[in-house]
Protein backbone atom coordinates (compact mmCIF):
# COMPACT_ATOMS: atom_id res chain seq x y z
CA UNK A 1 0.00 0.00 0.00
CA UNK A 2 1.30 3.26 -1.03
CA UNK A 3 0.03 6.67 0.33
CA UNK A 4 0.67 9.22 -2.69
CA UNK A 5 -0.28 13.05 -2.69
CA UNK A 6 -1.27 14.34 -6.13
CA UNK A 7 -1.04 17.84 -7.46
CA UNK A 8 -2.07 19.54 -10.43
CA UNK A 9 -1.92 23.10 -11.58
CA UNK A 10 -1.58 23.04 -15.60
CA UNK A 11 -5.20 24.24 -15.59
CA UNK A 12 -6.80 26.84 -14.46
CA UNK A 13 -8.14 23.86 -11.98
CA UNK A 14 -6.06 24.03 -8.59
CA UNK A 15 -5.93 20.30 -7.72
CA UNK A 16 -4.76 18.55 -4.40
CA UNK A 17 -5.53 14.78 -3.63
CA UNK A 18 -4.33 11.84 -1.28
CA UNK A 19 -4.82 8.43 -2.89
CA UNK A 20 -4.19 5.04 -1.68
CA UNK A 21 -2.65 2.57 -4.06
CA UNK A 22 -3.14 -0.84 -3.47
CA UNK A 23 -2.79 -4.04 -5.81
CA UNK A 24 -6.12 -4.02 -6.31
CA UNK A 25 -5.86 -0.13 -7.84
CA UNK A 26 -6.43 3.35 -6.28
CA UNK A 27 -8.68 4.78 -3.64
CA UNK A 28 -9.05 8.37 -3.13
CA UNK A 29 -9.33 9.72 0.75
CA UNK A 30 -9.71 13.18 -0.01
CA UNK A 31 -9.25 15.68 -2.76
CA UNK A 32 -10.10 19.49 -2.92
CA UNK A 33 -10.55 20.73 -6.35
CA UNK A 34 -10.41 24.87 -6.70
CA UNK A 35 -10.80 26.55 -10.24
CA UNK A 36 -9.38 29.89 -10.13
CA UNK A 37 -6.52 30.89 -12.68
CA UNK A 38 -5.02 33.91 -10.92
CA UNK A 39 -5.09 31.65 -7.45
CA UNK A 40 -2.32 28.68 -8.12
CA UNK A 41 -0.26 29.92 -5.62
CA UNK A 42 -2.79 31.27 -2.75
CA UNK A 43 -5.41 27.51 -3.54
CA UNK A 44 -2.81 25.09 -3.76
CA UNK A 45 -1.46 24.48 0.04
CA UNK A 46 -5.38 25.20 1.62
CA UNK A 47 -5.98 22.41 -1.21
CA UNK A 48 -3.51 20.08 0.20
CA UNK A 49 -4.18 20.23 4.12
CA UNK A 50 -7.83 20.28 3.36
CA UNK A 51 -7.35 16.90 1.28
CA UNK A 52 -5.16 15.45 4.24
CA UNK A 53 -7.20 16.30 6.81
CA UNK A 54 -9.88 14.91 4.78
CA UNK A 55 -8.02 11.85 4.54
CA UNK A 56 -7.46 12.19 8.45
CA UNK A 57 -3.62 12.15 7.62
CA UNK A 58 -0.33 13.79 8.30
CA UNK A 59 2.31 14.87 5.92
CA UNK A 60 4.59 12.02 7.75
CA UNK A 61 1.94 9.43 6.07
CA UNK A 62 3.03 10.52 2.92
CA UNK A 63 4.88 7.49 0.61
CA UNK A 64 5.23 9.78 -2.28
CA UNK A 65 4.05 12.70 -4.42
CA UNK A 66 2.76 12.96 -7.94
CA UNK A 67 2.50 16.40 -9.88
CA UNK A 68 1.07 17.01 -13.47
CA UNK A 69 3.62 18.22 -15.38
CA UNK A 70 1.63 20.09 -18.30
CA UNK A 71 0.80 21.10 -20.75
CA UNK A 72 -0.37 24.60 -19.41
CA UNK A 73 0.97 27.89 -18.85
CA UNK A 74 4.33 29.11 -17.19
CA UNK A 75 2.78 30.31 -14.09
CA UNK A 76 0.48 27.62 -13.34
CA UNK A 77 2.83 25.00 -13.66
CA UNK A 78 5.66 26.83 -12.03
CA UNK A 79 3.43 26.55 -8.72
CA UNK A 80 2.87 22.67 -8.65
CA UNK A 81 6.14 21.87 -9.89
CA UNK A 82 7.95 23.96 -7.34
CA UNK A 83 5.34 22.39 -4.60
CA UNK A 84 6.00 19.13 -5.67
CA UNK A 85 9.31 19.19 -5.54
CA UNK A 86 9.66 21.51 -2.18
CA UNK A 87 7.29 18.06 -0.64
CA UNK A 88 9.23 15.37 -1.67
CA UNK A 89 13.01 17.30 -0.48
CA UNK A 90 11.68 18.49 2.70
CA UNK A 91 9.36 14.57 3.27
CA UNK A 92 12.59 12.89 1.42
CA UNK A 93 9.64 11.35 -0.47
CA UNK A 94 9.63 10.25 -4.42
CA UNK A 95 8.42 12.80 -6.59
CA UNK A 96 6.69 11.33 -10.23
CA UNK A 97 5.94 13.94 -13.02
CA UNK A 98 3.35 13.35 -15.02
CA UNK A 99 1.21 15.04 -18.51
CA UNK A 100 -1.98 16.44 -17.01
CA UNK A 101 -3.67 15.67 -20.03
CA UNK A 102 -3.18 12.26 -19.22
CA UNK A 103 -4.92 12.30 -16.18
CA UNK A 104 -8.01 13.06 -18.02
CA UNK A 105 -7.37 11.06 -21.01
CA UNK A 106 -7.22 7.88 -18.92
CA UNK A 107 -10.74 7.98 -17.47
CA UNK A 108 -11.96 7.96 -20.82
CA UNK A 109 -13.08 5.00 -23.33
CA UNK A 110 -12.79 4.85 -27.16
CA UNK A 111 -11.02 7.16 -29.49
CA UNK A 112 -10.72 10.84 -27.59
CA UNK A 113 -9.38 14.14 -27.50
CA UNK A 114 -8.91 15.68 -24.53
CA UNK A 115 -8.19 19.86 -24.83
CA UNK A 116 -7.37 22.53 -21.94
CA UNK A 117 -6.78 26.07 -22.35
CA UNK A 118 -3.75 26.98 -23.86
CA UNK A 119 -4.59 30.79 -24.13
CA UNK A 120 -3.80 32.51 -27.10
CA UNK A 121 -6.77 31.50 -29.08
CA UNK A 122 -4.96 28.31 -28.56
CA UNK A 123 -5.47 24.59 -27.01
CA UNK A 124 -3.60 21.56 -25.50
CA UNK A 125 -4.03 18.33 -26.77
CA UNK A 126 -3.34 15.24 -27.13
CA UNK A 127 -5.59 11.85 -28.38
CA UNK A 128 -6.41 8.74 -26.14
CA UNK A 129 -7.50 5.00 -27.45
CA UNK A 130 -9.32 3.43 -24.60
CA UNK A 131 -6.89 5.64 -21.89
CA UNK A 132 -3.95 5.45 -23.44
CA UNK A 133 -2.07 8.29 -25.38
CA UNK A 134 -1.58 7.91 -29.22
CA UNK A 135 -0.93 11.21 -30.28
CA UNK A 136 0.45 14.27 -28.70
CA UNK A 137 0.57 16.41 -26.22
CA UNK A 138 0.97 19.10 -28.97
CA UNK A 139 -0.62 23.20 -28.59
CA UNK A 140 -2.35 24.41 -31.65
CA UNK A 141 -5.55 26.54 -32.94
CA UNK A 142 -8.64 24.58 -32.53
CA UNK A 143 -8.93 24.49 -36.53
CA UNK A 144 -5.81 22.86 -37.10
CA UNK A 145 -6.11 20.30 -34.62
CA UNK A 146 -6.82 16.83 -35.67
CA UNK A 147 -10.54 15.60 -34.67
CA UNK A 148 -11.91 12.65 -35.87
CA UNK A 149 -12.73 11.71 -33.07
CA UNK A 150 -15.86 9.59 -31.54
CA UNK A 151 -15.41 12.32 -28.12
CA UNK A 152 -13.61 15.32 -26.74
CA UNK A 153 -12.96 15.58 -23.09
CA UNK A 154 -11.09 18.31 -20.93
CA UNK A 155 -11.80 22.16 -20.30
CA UNK A 156 -15.91 22.77 -20.75
CA UNK A 157 -15.19 26.10 -22.65
CA UNK A 158 -13.06 24.59 -25.04
CA UNK A 159 -14.27 20.93 -25.60
CA UNK A 160 -17.57 22.95 -27.19
CA UNK A 161 -15.85 23.81 -29.89
CA UNK A 162 -15.60 20.56 -31.07
CA UNK A 163 -17.76 17.89 -32.80
CA UNK A 164 -18.45 14.46 -30.68
CA UNK A 165 -19.88 13.33 -27.53
CA UNK A 166 -18.58 15.40 -24.47
CA UNK A 167 -16.99 13.53 -21.93
CA UNK A 168 -16.18 14.45 -18.44
CA UNK A 169 -13.74 15.11 -16.60
CA UNK A 170 -12.70 18.45 -17.58
CA UNK A 171 -9.91 18.95 -15.23
CA UNK A 172 -7.31 16.55 -14.29
CA UNK A 173 -8.13 14.40 -11.18
CA UNK A 174 -6.21 12.88 -8.04
CA UNK A 175 -6.67 9.37 -9.19
CA UNK A 176 -5.99 10.14 -12.77
CA UNK A 177 -2.86 11.34 -11.82
CA UNK A 178 -1.87 8.89 -9.75
CA UNK A 179 -2.84 5.55 -12.35
CA UNK A 180 -0.90 7.30 -15.02
CA UNK A 181 2.85 7.83 -13.27
CA UNK A 182 5.10 5.33 -13.89
CA UNK A 183 5.11 3.21 -10.79
CA UNK A 184 7.55 0.77 -12.22
CA UNK A 185 10.16 2.30 -12.06
CA UNK A 186 12.38 5.36 -10.30
CA UNK A 187 10.95 9.13 -11.10
CA UNK A 188 12.69 10.59 -13.44
CA UNK A 189 13.32 14.29 -12.97
CA UNK A 190 10.51 16.72 -13.12
CA UNK A 191 10.55 18.47 -16.76
CA UNK A 192 7.59 21.03 -17.71
CA UNK A 193 5.61 20.24 -20.91
CA UNK A 194 5.35 23.93 -22.10
CA UNK A 195 5.50 23.51 -25.39
CA UNK A 196 6.01 26.90 -26.43
CA UNK A 197 9.26 28.71 -26.82
CA UNK A 198 9.28 32.07 -24.92
CA UNK A 199 7.68 34.92 -26.39
CA UNK A 200 11.10 36.99 -25.29
CA UNK A 201 14.25 36.58 -27.87
CA UNK A 202 17.64 37.45 -27.47
CA UNK A 203 18.53 39.84 -29.06
CA UNK A 204 21.08 39.36 -32.05
CA UNK A 205 24.94 39.91 -31.21
CA UNK A 206 26.72 42.85 -33.10
CA UNK A 207 29.24 42.58 -35.49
Amino acid sequence: MTVVLAIDTATPAVTAGVVRRTPAGVDVLGERVTVDPRAHAEQLTPNVLGALADAGLRMADLDAVVVGCGPGPFTGLRVGMATAAAYGHALDLPVYGVCSLDAIGVDTAGDVLVVTDARRREVYWARYRDGARVDGPAVSAPADVPDDVSAVAGSREHVALFTGTHLPPSVPTASGLVRVADWANPPEPLVPLYLRRPDAKPSQART
